[in-house]
């Protein structure tokens, strides 16, 4: 059975880092597609960042940063201790919003962009999210 757990949620101030883990038991991060995601509530969950392999060339990463995010985080994965990372620097003022992840087989065919949009076809497991409140 799949299991995915969030952590490094908080209560940070504007401008601050913060970095969110994911734990993931019954399944193997070397492998899957691994996704980021946020929803406040209200709207619409959206794809913060996306990482999987290739589709011809397995061993290049294909990732992807929504744009509001490029350049302040970044996604990895640390597959010997089945963990994937979002490192968030320079938080911008937002509401609350929960952070998931999410993993599963690469879609073939569509690219890490599409992966990372609704309706997230590659993406059956999810985490039960941890929450992220930039706040001064």
């Amino acid at each position: 059975q799949v299991q995915l757990v969030e952590s490094g949620g908080g209560l940070v101030q504007p401008g601050s880092s913060l970095r969110l883990s994911c734990t993931a038991s019954g399944v193997s991060l070397d492998h899957n597609a691994i996704g980021w995601f946020r929803q406040v509530p209200g709207k619409e969950r959206e794809g913060v960042s996306c990482f999987a392999l290739d589709d011809i060339s397995p061993r290049e990463p294909n990732i992807y940063y929504a744009d509001s995010v490029k350049a302040r985080f970044t996604i990895s994965r640390d597959g010997a201790n089945h963990t994937s990372y979002l490192q968030m620097y320079n938080l911008k003022p937002e509401k609350p919003a929960v952070y998931y992840c999410a993993s599963g087989i690469r879609r073939y065919g569509l690219s890490i962009a599409t992966l990372c949009r609704p309706p997230f076809v590659s993406f059956n497991s999810w985490g039960p999210g941890t929450q992220v409140t930039v706040s001064s």
